[in-house]
């Protein structure tokens, strides 16, 4: 039957009941406890008895939702599932015990209840007496949802306030697993074969002032991994040594939700957490003057990172942005690899740093041998240093040029925004247990080794515009690009940031061998050079012009 057929025979007397219709059901339980999967299967019997008692009714198989909320529909597969099915004509009418099963949030049930009513089905709430084939329907539906949803409000408020007398008591809540201890009766024990590294990280960075990169290249080379065996990150140390547990201090309150029916959280900032000095639910692995100095270096480095004075940011390197993945097409990733004999940079494809060899096998090429072939591509251009002076002399004043250096940096920082905002997204799913910490870890580290590419290249763009920012010309200003063409003391962003388009790193016939391709802007030609490596000795061959 239709919408219209069935709303007149109600009109002429008849009951719901009388009606030839094929009927479902929807089922919901808000927990997978068992008690209450015991009651979704009271409910699954239930309903099912129900339609097939009545004679003028064909039961159609229902739809159940297992230990998923009823604040948002979007999170629910089956109710999914049966709205489509709605729209595909597979049934005519559904029974469900009460408002809160279907939706607790009121736009929700006025709009998915409509959205079926023009598909022509109708939703029988039982418990409520509400028919949506009804006049009357949407007006004792909004005054039920209404008072459905406030009953979340309640229990939001509720969990609130457990949360509140919890971290005034003491109790450790979230993550049960941080690195150096074991939680155990809403209180921390120190696990002490991990705590060990965790001292570790505070005397490296605050007493021997080693950075927090080479911290975490240091550790690799002592053989220590994390939780998903692969080395410590930069993130994962920075937050070690930033958390006030590990010098014995409760802390909690880092966070809020900004209305119980939002999923998104504010961040508060550290004056608005509640901390204070615990060791008894949290007991100390490092002393508290040595959390506190190295805290302090933290926000100095942090600070003049952030002045527009400093010259040493220490994500600006001469190639960032500059080396490309031939695969993949996306920036190489700047490293350190340590060895005995030492350390030494490199680059390498994020895919690579992030999957290995099964990720790309794109070759990584050192930064010596990269400064070998731009040496080597400046000494074959047939250009002269003079020449080459007043080519760039053009470059720095054009106007498109810096529009578009200036857009490239817009750039740089929106997609730094965009994977800001996923990160906290992520932390709210992991937050609400919709993701795993190990799932959630390893997403919020591609973010991060996608934020520092970013930032790099942003970097390089900023450092580029260096000698526009002097206001020079004429002579002095070709005197100052010729200096900085000499590359005497290696190679620094300026000039080799306008001298050199990108450079591609595609793999060649050997393990030991890595092919690149360099261009270059002035010439608008490019050379190619093979990369031959040996027992820890490599060497750069020019192959051809193109």
């Amino acid at each position: 039957m239709d919408l219209y057929e069935m709303r007149s025979a109600l009109n002429q007397g008849k009951s719901i009941y009388d009606l030839n219709l094929r009927v479902t059901f929807y089922a919901r339980v808000s927990t997978e406890k068992e008690e209450q999967l015991h009651s979704l299967a009271a409910q699954v019997q239930y309903y099912t008895d129900y339609i097939i008692k009545c004679p003028s009714w064909t039961l159609v198989d229902g739809y159940v939702d297992e230990g998923i909320s009823g604040t948002s529909a979007g999170k629910r597969e089956s109710f999914l599932k049966m709205v489509g099915d709605a729209k595909h004509g597979k049934f005519d009418f559904i029974v469900t015990k009460e408002i809160s099963r279907f939706s607790r949030n009121t736009l929700d049930s006025i709009r998915y209840t409509q959205e079926l009513l023009q598909c022509g089905v109708g939703v029988l709430f039982q418990s409520d007496n509400i028919n949506t084939l009804m006049p009357d329907a949407e007006l004792r539906l909004t005054i039920m949802s209404s008072i459905a949803q406030d009953e979340v409000r309640k229990i939001s408020e509720r969990v609130k306030f457990g949360f509140r007398r919890a971290i005034e008591s003491g109790v450790v809540l979230g993550n049960s697993k941080i690195w150096g201890y074991e939680k155990q009766d809403g209180k921390l024990v120190i696990q002490e074969q991990e705590a060990e590294l965790v001292r570790l990280i505070f005397d490296l960075y605050a007493n021997r002032q080693m950075g927090i990169r080479a911290i975490a290249g240091h550790l690799t080379d002592l053989g220590y991994q994390n939780t998903r065996g692969r080395p410590f990150s930069f993130s994962t140390i920075r937050g070690i040594l930033s958390n006030p547990k590990y010098k014995g201090y409760y802390c909690g309150g880092k966070s809020c939700k900004y209305d119980y029916k939002l999923s998104q959280r504010k961040y508060l900032e550290p004056a608005d957490w509640v901390m204070y000095k615990d060791e008894q639910s949290v007991p100390p692995i490092v002393s508290e003057e040595l959390w506190d100095r190295a805290n302090q270096l933290l926000s100095a480095r942090a600070q003049a990172r952030r002045s527009p004075e400093h010259s040493g940011y220490q994500n600006r390197y001469p190639y960032s942005g500059k080396i490309i993945c031939a695969r993949h097409h996306i920036p190489y990733y700047h490293a350190v690899r340590s060895s005995k004999s030492g350390s030494r940079e490199l680059w390498q494809c994020q895919e690579y740093a992030r999957k290995g060899r099964s990720g790309c096998t794109s070759p990584a090429l050192y930064t010596s041998e990269l400064d070998d072939i731009i040496r080597q591509t400046l000494d074959a251009l047939p250009l002269s240093k003079a020449e080459l002076a007043m080519e760039l002399m053009q470059i720095y004043a054009s106007t498109d040029h810096s529009a578009k250096r200036n857009a490239s940096i817009a750039k740089c920082k929106a997609a730094m925004d965009v994977l800001h905002r996923r990160k906290d997204r992520l932390l709210d799913l992991n937050i609400e247990g919709r993701i795993s910490d190990q799932e959630f870890a390893l997403r919020n580290e591609r973010f991060n080794q996608e934020i520092e590419a970013w930032s790099a290249q942003q970097s390089a763009l900023e450092e580029s515009s260096c000698l526009e920012s002097d206001v020079l010309s004429g002579d002095a200003l070709q005197q100052a690009i010729l200096y900085e063409m000499d590359f005497a003391h290696g190679f620094e962003a300026g000039v080799l940031f306008e001298l050199l388009d990108r450079i591609e790193v595609s793999p060649a016939q050997s393990p030991y061998v890595a092919c690149a391709k360099v261009m270059v802007k002035p010439v608008h030609q490019s050379q190619e050079y093979l990369v031959r490596r040996r027992s820890g000795k490599s060497s750069v061959c020019s192959i051809q012009y193109i």
